[in-house]
């Protein structure tokens, strides 16, 4: 178990997620409904996005090493561009609510939070950083178990107490570093494919 590489991957996620609309729309859905229920559903919509990314990031391994760093440097650069960019709209609150006098069920409330975070993350950024880092390092388990700690913890921060974070940590700052954090990566994946 690489243990230095699950802590990588789950820092970069982390700090990646945090002011993204997923960790935003847990924190609506956790105000409103049993933090459990909320959980359950989003870490189950979560756990699909990485297994998805890591199941790319492994195709774009078998490219040679040059075309290989060159695409890895090119989505990273995206990534930071993206997080910069300011990517993060909030939900649509009709997204969010559960049919009007339908009572919230762990069922219901898990089966929602589910489908709202499995729709949101689709092309996401930490998607497209969890590929990226799959495809970099070639070790999809220590990638992936890294990547699925990071979003089940920003899930459950923002779940549990997410206002009381941005209370110290602007969000502004969060973002910032994420994506000062990507572009030197991309730096580094840009150097790796001109060394060879």
């Amino acid at each position: 178990m690489d243990l230095a590489l699950i802590a990588t991957v789950f820092g970069l996620v982390f700090l990646a997620e945090l002011p993204d609309k997923t960790a935003l729309a847990s924190l609506v859905l956790g105000s409103r409904y049993r933090p459990l229920y909320v959980f359950t559903g989003a870490a189950g919509a979560f756990l699909v996005h990485v297994m998805l990314a890591i199941a790319a990031g492994s195709l774009l391994a078998l490219l040679p090493h040059r075309v290989l760093q060159s695409v890895v440097a090119a989505l990273f650069l995206l990534g930071a561009v993206l997080m910069l960019r300011g990517r993060h709209e909030d939900e649509d609150e009709e997204h969010l609510d559960i049919k009007a006098g339908s009572a919230p069920t762990f069922p219901r409330v898990a089966a929602t939070s589910f489908l709202v975070i499995l729709v949101a993350e689709f092309g996401d950024l930490t998607q497209i950083l969890t590929a990226n880092l799959a495809a970099k390092y070639h070790n999809p388990l220590m990638v992936g178990i890294g990547a699925t700690a990071a979003l089940w913890a920003v899930a459950g921060l923002a779940i549990v107490g997410g206002r009381s974070l941005l209370k110290y940590v602007p969000l502004a700052v969060i973002t910032k570093a994420a994506a000062v954090i990507m572009l030197v990566l991309a730096g580094f994946s840009l150097y790796e494919a001109v060394r060879g």
